[in-house]
């Protein structure tokens, strides 16, 4: 039975491996919060309660769009709240 290798998965992990990650930030959850992305191998971070990156799973997925949800809540509050106040 053949098996085949998949190429051009491995180059971007072996670039990754040799030369280290290159992370950008594809989301800002909070203004302390943020996801992260390799730009080679597709890796994604995000940064827990202590501030430390760590790998993302479905469960800090959850946590960050929760996250994103009550803050921009809390946002567009204070918004409103400082456009009334500004008003009187």
């Amino acid at each position: 039975m053949k098996t085949t290798t998949n190429k051009t998965a491995f180059i971007p992990k072996m670039y990754c491996s040799l030369f280290g990650h290159n992370f950008k930030v594809t989301k800002q959850v909070t203004y302390h919060v943020k996801e992260y992305t390799c730009s080679h191998c597709k890796k994604q971070l995000t940064t827990n309660s202590n501030g430390n990156l760590i790998e993302l799973t479905p469960k800090f997925k959850e946590i960050n769009a929760i996250l994103e949800r009550i803050h921009h809540s809390r946002m567009e509050r204070i918004q409103r709240k400082a456009i009334t106040s500004s008003v009187y």
